[in-house]
């Protein structure tokens, strides 16, 4: 199955509020990570510049790469508004 990589920037505002970028989607890991290169040095992204495992890392500001499978539902369950 293809997949696609997509790369977010995730930035905590000061009012606790989360500013989320989408930077793009790529066709490989590799190609994602190219991007968070050309990318941690620029303003905004150097304050933040690393890749973050939200699994793993604490601190989840930084860039995110997630895979995501075509062809295939993501959200596959309604929702509730409260």
């Amino acid at each position: 199955m293809q997949s696609v990589f997509v790369l977010h920037h995730l930035h905590i505002l000061p009012s606790g509020e989360e500013d989320v970028k989408l930077i793009g989607v790529y066709r490989s890991v590799e190609t994602a990570h190219s991007a968070v290169e050309r990318l941690r040095i620029q303003p905004g992204f150097s304050d933040h510049p690393r890749i973050v495992d939200p699994l793993e890392d604490d601190d989840v500001q930084g860039f995110q790469i997630d895979e995501y499978p075509l062809d295939k539902d993501h959200w596959s369950e309604g929702y509730l508004t409260m």
